[in-house]
């Protein structure tokens, strides 16, 4: 084990020397402030009888285990609480703490601190967090000897995360800002992982992580989430906060998310909203859930029956935000009556000058918006379907049906 490695369960007890060798008093808890440096350790408590003083990390000379904190100031203060401060003991041994790598919800025990070197001061900063075995058995018996627990625990295997691939949640808002450790690691993840993670967490905890991250990652993770859970996130938060994640879901998924609202809660959510985003989802809002308007999708490519390949393409170029789930494109006439769906994979054979109503597929099927659920399934799954073109009353693409949204009426089955 490494000479410069210390545990914060050594750190805790650990005594404070004055200039002259004296013990002022022992380490209580130890503190981040993480706006200046998310992990160095920034001070010291330290408790002498009933009062408390403050050590900086400026004013220590030397971390030594079995000797203790040298300090190299004796300008000492009273303890007061900084919200800005993030106490190690109080604040975030025992609790939640996201793991990016692992995309899983753990429990801190214990903190790696390495000892460095910085001029004539020894700086302690934090490298992992622990939440093994190790860790649970250094806490079993702190106060014991240190360098006899190290002999014991050579022969338990460490199970640690590095501290900057850690998210700290914070459910208490009067200190979430202190416990703002950079989210980016979340955003990364991919939203079905991130989805995981926040149903592992408490209402606030869920509530801490939408209220930070950025508004489309929010989303797409909140796409992920089971329906009731969805409304429970969507209530926790300001309608403002809301309707920005709102707004970054497809207008299908986001009619869905507010129907399980209350109505006066819905309702301030769509007040909120951009006018444009706030009509498509009222539209869809309108029609039953079981119904194929319930299901469907407003957003998709639609051309003038006498368009080619060229006017597709271009066409394509101007909605470049659904072509990671866009598989077909549909015709229609003078009347914008449907009239043709067009696969996309057939306009990469065909050259610009095709009129497309040539690459149609041979049969069209569709089903019109009070369609029953279970029957816009079974056509799904007769046909092999991969987007169903959904109709008004008058024969107008109203919206489409795609796989991912009959995957999902088959998952809350």
């Amino acid at each position: 084990m490494a000479d410069n490695l210390l545990f914060f369960t050594e750190l805790t007890g650990m005594p404070v020397l004055d200039l002259k060798g004296r013990r002022i008093g022992r380490v209580k808890d130890a503190a981040l402030v993480p706006l200046v440096n998310p992990s160095r350790i920034d001070r010291y408590l330290v408790g002498g009888g009933e009062s408390w003083l403050t050590v900086r990390y400026d004013q220590v000379q030397s971390v030594e285990l079995g000797r203790g904190i040298q300090l190299s100031d004796e300008m000492l203060v009273p303890y007061h609480d900084d919200e800005y401060m993030l106490r190690i003991a109080r604040d975030l041994l025992d609790q939640q703490i996201i793991d990016v790598n692992g995309r899983k919800v753990v429990r801190v025990t214990d903190l790696s601190l390495e000892i460095q070197s910085n001029g004539p001061h020894d700086v302690l900063a934090v490298v992992d967090v622990d939440i093994g075995i190790r860790s649970i058995f250094r806490r079993l018996f702190q106060g014991a000897p240190p360098l006899w627990i190290r002999r014991l625990q050579r022969w338990i295997p460490p199970n640690s995360i590095r501290w900057d691939y850690c998210n700290v949640v914070e459910p208490d808002p009067l200190r979430r800002l202190r416990l703002n450790i950079s989210y980016q690691g979340l955003e990364e993840m991919h939203p079905a992982d991130l989805a995981d993670i926040v149903e592992e967490l408490s209402p606030a905890e869920r509530e801490a992580i939408f209220e930070t991250i950025d508004s489309e990652v929010a989303a797409d993770a909140l796409s992920e989430i089971e329906p009731k859970m969805q409304a429970s996130i969507l209530e926790s938060l300001e309608p403002e906060k809301a309707a920005d994640i709102v707004e970054e879901m497809s207008p299908d998924e986001a009619a869905a998310a507010l129907s399980e609202l209350e109505d006066a809660t819905s309702e301030e959510i769509l007040e909120e909203m951009d006018s444009a985003e706030k009509i498509e989802v009222e539209e869809l809002l309108e029609f039953d859930y079981d119904t194929a308007g319930g299901m469907m999708n407003t957003e998709y490519v639609v051309l003038h029956d006498n368009a080619s390949v060229a006017d597709a393409l271009e066409a394509l170029r101007g909605n470049e935000d659904l072509l990671e789930t866009l598989n077909t494109l549909f015709l229609v006439d003078e009347e914008e009556k449907l009239t043709a769906a067009v696969p996309l994979a057939r306009l990469f054979i065909a050259s610009s000058g095709v009129p497309l109503k040539e690459l149609a597929s041979g049969t069209l099927i569709h089903v019109s918006v009070d369609e029953r659920q279970d029957r816009v399934t079974e056509i799904f799954d007769k046909y092999n379907l991969l987007t169903l073109p959904v109709l008004d009353e008058d024969g107008k693409l109203a919206g489409v049906i795609t796989a991912d949204d009959i995957i999902s009426v088959l998952r809350e089955n």
